[in-house]
């Protein structure tokens, strides 16, 4: 079992440690298939998958891989293991596609790797997100909600 690349990724209180391995070409996330995990929302599944469209694209551009088939064959030479906790489906679905992205830059070490890495950064996959939950103020009920004003 040879870890190819590992990444981590944050959204809100999210948090996802991300593995490549050699494998077969299972999406797994906290052991469950990530259909299963994202309880099918096809919102979230195209947004983890998104960087690794990206990166067969760049395959299949590249003049080591030529052919549609090797390109096909790229993805399911990898099993991706996913450990995520902390916050909501959304939250942990943008912090895997966080981890992913970051991930793939590391596995492609060729020439090629400079075009993945800002086509990847033109789509914004590589940024991570920094916004986060406001605190709550003293006197008011949440971060901005004040008690109703009462003129007498």
């Amino acid at each position: 079992m040879e870890i190819l690349a590992r990444s981590i990724g944050r959204r809100k209180e999210a948090i996802a440690t991300l593995k490549i391995l050699k494998g077969t070409g299972k999406f797994l996330i906290n052991n469950k298939n990530a259909s299963d995990y994202l309880h099918n929302n096809s919102n979230n599944l195209m947004s983890i998958q998104a960087p690794l469209e990206i990166l067969q694209k760049h395959s299949s551009e590249s003049s080591t891989f030529n052919s549609t088939e090797n390109s096909q064959t790229l993805l399911t030479n990898f099993d991706i293991l996913v450990k995520v906790e902390g916050g909501g489906l959304v939250g942990q679905a943008e912090a895997i596609k966080l981890a992913v992205a970051r991930a793939v830059c590391l596995l492609s070490s060729n020439a090629n790797s400079d075009n993945l890495k800002k086509s990847l950064k033109d789509r914004g996959y590589l940024t991570q997100d920094a916004r986060v939950k406001e605190r709550r103020k003293y006197g008011l009920r949440k971060a901005r909600k004040a008690p109703q004003y009462n003129k007498r």
